[in-house]
């Protein structure tokens, strides 16, 4: 996939970037796997705002997605690579021998008339999903299973991968693309391969109603609101915030403030993230 670039007729036009959308080999998403998405506006059950800056948008369909990939020994032929508008990966469109038709992410090279398979048995081709006992070390892998049998959880986005790096007793150690080394039980079924879309990290916007088409509502600076607004507020003109460290609107601390709480699976945990990686 390539990046398209824009002729600057306007300021905006400077600079923006866009998708050419060369892989995409069908426009219209299959019907029957097609759910309506309902819009919060980030707000919750109560309709109190819980997550800022989000609102209107394009309206959206849900696609659904196999993370399972549990039709074992079923081959299964690439039909069409889609385009999903609410992920950054590309989808494809298997048809399966038994008539059945579902999406999964569309890794790096997987293309229309390809056929992937699941299960133990499966080739490590681009697609192919099978347990981490049955895959060498070194391989590429992404849509990883946390738990076996829920589903991949990780590793999903654009461009993402992770390699398998050991096997020893129960579990595998998988170098995520933070660069955290984290234990996989080896029952868990991973897919074979690299998300695809490896370009989205170069796209850029351009301007404001590109955001807003994505459904994310602008932020005001906290150094512009009044002290009673925001901890950064007040002052007359432009003033350092007066704080050894930013804050939230609310206090907490913004910038190398430690937000993990789930202290049960740090055992799962061989290396820490790199510290460039948030």
């Amino acid at each position: 996939m390539a990046v398209k670039k824009y002729k600057p007729v306007t300021h905006s036009r400077r600079g923006m970037t866009g998708y050419t959308f060369e892989e995409i080999t069908k426009t219209t998403p299959e019907r029957s796997l097609l759910v309506i998405k309902r819009r919060s506006g980030g707000r919750n059950a109560h309709g109190r705002v819980t997550v800022r800056h989000r609102g209107g948008g394009h309206r959206r369909y849900i696609r659904l997605v196999d993370f399972k990939r549990e039709k074992h020994d079923i081959p299964a032929k690439v039909a069409a690579i889609e385009y999903d508008p609410n992920r950054t990966a590309r989808l494809a469109l298997l048809f399966y021998a038994d008539g059945e038709k579902r999406y999964i992410i569309a890794p790096v090279d997987l293309k229309v008339g390809d056929t992937v398979l699941s299960g133990p048995n499966a080739e490590i081709r681009p697609g192919n999903c099978l347990p981490i006992a049955n895959i060498p070390v070194g391989t590429t892998i992404h849509n990883i299973e946390v738990s076996e049998g829920k589903g991949a959880q990780l590793v999903r986005s654009a461009g993402g991968a992770a390699q398998l790096l050991a096997k020893e007793g129960d579990f595998a150690q998988i170098r995520m693309p933070s660069g955290e080394v984290r234990l996989i039980r080896q029952t868990c079924y991973v897919t074979i391969g690299q998300v695809g879309n490896l370009d989205h990290s170069n796209i850029k916007l351009g301007k404001a109603g590109r955001k807003r088409h994505l459904g994310i509502r602008p932020a005001v600076r906290g150094s512009a609101m009044s002290p009673r607004d925001h901890p950064h507020g007040g002052g007359e003109g432009r003033q350092p915030i007066g704080l050894a460290g930013p804050k939230s609107p609310w206090g907490k601390p913004t910038l190398g403030y430690k937000t993990r709480r789930n202290k049960q699976t740090d055992k799962y945990i061989v290396r820490r993230r790199n510290k460039t990686s948030r």
